[in-house]
């Protein structure tokens, strides 16, 4: 059951160093080199998107439907066990908006550095007529 996590906090650390690497300050051709090769990887890595989405989906069944334990029945161990649930549910949600979050910041900024090069040779284009 946990598979899911490990694989979503992989790919969330990995669309930070990729958030990272595009926004670092380079010469512009290894700027627009690393800019194309996050394109053309950012199409199959769209499936993060629906797959922390299903994950949010989830999380929100298993709390809707997740036994209280606040009342004076409930003995410290399972008061414990609640906690640590709700602990760990809040992380995961975290954990999910955050990949949403970095898939949809490296695709503005790459999209931006595509229109600024596009601008860029728009403006050559018009100096050398």
């Amino acid at each position: 059951m946990a598979l899911q996590w490990m694989i979503l906090t992989y790919v969330v650390a990995a669309e930070a160093a990729i958030a990272l690497l595009v926004t670092l300050p380079t010469h512009k051709a290894i700027n627009s080199a690393i800019v194309s090769l996050v394109s053309l990887i950012l199409q199959p890595a769209m499936f993060i998107v629906p797959f922390a989405g299903f994950q949010l989906l989830d999380i929100y069944w298993k709390n809707e439907h997740r036994l209280m334990c606040t009342g004076e029945i409930c003995t410290a161990a399972e008061r414990d066990r609640y906690e640590k649930a709700i602990y760990k549910s809040q992380r995961n949600v975290i954990l999910c908006v955050s990949a949403c979050l970095l898939y949809w910041c490296i695709y503005r900024i790459c999209k931006y550095y595509k229109d600024i090069r596009s601008m860029e040779e728009v403006e050559k284009r018009y100096k050398d007529q």
